[in-house]
């Protein structure tokens, strides 16, 4: 299966983070590993927030969910707790680099960083109830039981 373009606009010679992994752009690395590579981003949220960023540049993580569990993987080697991880999919849930990559962010109750959906608890309530709907005949099942 091919992990470069789904619908997707996007060359790799563009890609900032196919650059910093080509070695042809500066980035502060935090460690190389085999399918991923941590370094600090241009302009870090907290004291420790890294990259974890996937060596295959992909635009969509339904094209290779071994290479998302391989960031996921090695982003649980950065997890001290408290801390989030990010990973955005799309223009529209905040992702600006299109090459699979997900922020740790390390927290502190004092740190002045807010969640994106701040006081939304009301909408929590109608999506609930509209979650299986969204979900039930998507194709989610063929897909899980592909990978069993």
């Amino acid at each position: 299966m091919s992990t470069e373009r789904l619908g997707d606009d996007q060359s790799h010679s563009g890609c900032p983070f196919c650059e910093i992994i080509a070695g042809r752009a500066p980035a502060e690395i935090v460690r190389h590993y085999s399918e991923c590579v941590v370094f600090v981003p241009l302009n870090p949220v907290t004291e420790g927030h890294v990259l974890v960023v996937s060596r295959k540049h992909i635009t969509n993580i339904k094209v290779d969910r071994w290479a998302l569990a391989d960031v996921m993987r090695t982003a649980a080697i950065y997890a001290h707790p408290p801390c989030n991880f990010i990973l955005s999919v799309g223009a529209e849930a905040t992702q600006t680099i299109r090459h699979l990559h997900m922020h740790v962010v390390p927290r502190r109750f004092d740190d002045g960083l807010e969640l994106p959906w701040g006081d939304n608890a009301h909408l929590g309530r109608e999506h609930r109830e509209n979650a299986y709907a969204f979900y039930n005949g998507s194709g989610i099942d063929s897909q899980i039981d592909a990978d069993a």
